[in-house]
């Protein structure tokens, strides 16, 4: 579960219990004197232990604490705005709703409304942005489902953003664009070419493509669409550093960015294997399974006699929904893969 909430107090876990009962998906800890049947984690240990472990394990932390006992406590872990989990501490009345870590990256201003929605309380966000300022990059892409890369690069064209000096923005499926037609000082460029020779002092790309030299350009900042699916066959006992050692290369070959790839495509025999299971693990990548006939791709090739090799491009076919092939099947030694877009991706 990606949100925890932990509270310590009598008050605290009758708030707790009522956030759970409409957050949903989340996961709910107090201290073991307060045990009920209701599904929850209880703890015995000290609070800055629990604490901890929460904030190294989930993705959002709900703290109905003291603001000051929060931050002496998480101080010592904290390791940068594009790592940390948000963290949102809340009254136990559930009066105010404060976005205390990561208000931007971990999503932390949304978490703080969403809490605030719940218990009918207020939303406290003191990032310039949200207070005084357009939509920043990074809550746009979260918004569109974007990933941010280079994440360095951010603050500088927010404080572009903020500022109101010139921005070059490059959204040819229009995933951003009309959150920005009307901000001072940024101008839509119908090509990456365009817009490196407009003279604007930031840039922003929404695309799969893969950026040259992207290290040297602290004025660009690309936001990935995942609109890519890799299709992926293998022999048996196939290593994942010879799947990622091939997918490297074919994306770069094709001047694709792996942060744009959504999924992979496979056989369900294939899908088995433990280097593919590890590439997928390591990538974070679902992997979807398939077989047979397909509509509008012809037979796959998923016999037995083809072991896990299979028909990639059919596979990449398939979850790409409609989209088009990218890369025809390439074979690297015991891997063969092939690389589909999206239908809805266009030219990425």
């Amino acid at each position: 579960m990606n949100l925890a909430i932990v509270a310590i107090t009598d008050a605290g876990a009758r708030l707790v219990r009522r956030i759970v009962a409409r957050a949903g998906d989340c996961a709910f800890y107090l201290p073991e004197r307060l045990r009920e049947t209701d599904g929850g984690h209880y703890f015995e240990a000290p609070l800055g232990e629990v604490l901890s472990e929460l904030f190294a394990r989930h993705r959002q932390l709900v703290c109905l604490l003291p603001m000051g006992v929060v931050v002496r406590l998480l101080a010592p872990h904290l390791r940068g705005k594009a790592l940390d989990p948000a963290v949102v501490v809340m009254d136990e009345a559930g009066n105010f709703a404060v976005s205390l870590l990561t208000g931007h990256r971990g999503e932390g201003n949304a978490l703080a409304r969403k809490m605030a929605g719940i218990t009918g309380g207020r939303a406290v966000v003191t990032t310039a942005a949200d207070v005084d300022g357009p939509l920043t990059w990074d809550e746009a892409a979260r918004q569109a489902g974007l990933v941010l890369e280079p994440a360095a690069n951010l603050m500088n064209l927010n404080d572009h953003l903020l500022r109101g000096e010139r921005i070059a923005l490059v959204d040819r499926r229009g995933r951003i664009a009309h959150d920005f037609i009307e901000v001072p000082g940024v101008e839509l460029a119908e090509t990456f070419s365009a817009a490196l020779n407009s003279g604007a002092a930031g840039m922003v790309f929404v695309t799969h493509r893969l950026v040259p030299n992207l290290d040297r350009m602290p004025n660009l900042l690309l936001l990935r669409p995942r609109d890519l699916v890799l299709g992926i066959g293998c022999s048996r006992n196939v290593s994942a550093g010879e799947i990622e050692r091939a997918v490297m290369w074919e994306l770069e070959r094709a001047f694709l960015a792996l942060a744009s790839v959504a999924c992979l495509a496979s056989t369900a025999e294939a899908a088995e294997e433990p280097g593919l299971r590890e590439f997928a693990r390591r990538f974070a990548l679902a992997i979807e399974c398939h077989g047979g006939a397909t509509p509008g791709v012809g037979a796959l090739n998923f016999g037995a006699r083809s072991g896990g090799m299979g028909d990639c491009e059919g596979a990449a076919l398939l979850s790409s929904r409609g989209g088009r092939l990218l890369v025809a099947k390439k074979k690297h030694g015991q891997v063969i893969l092939a690389i589909a877009s999206k239908n809805d991706s266009g030219g990425g």
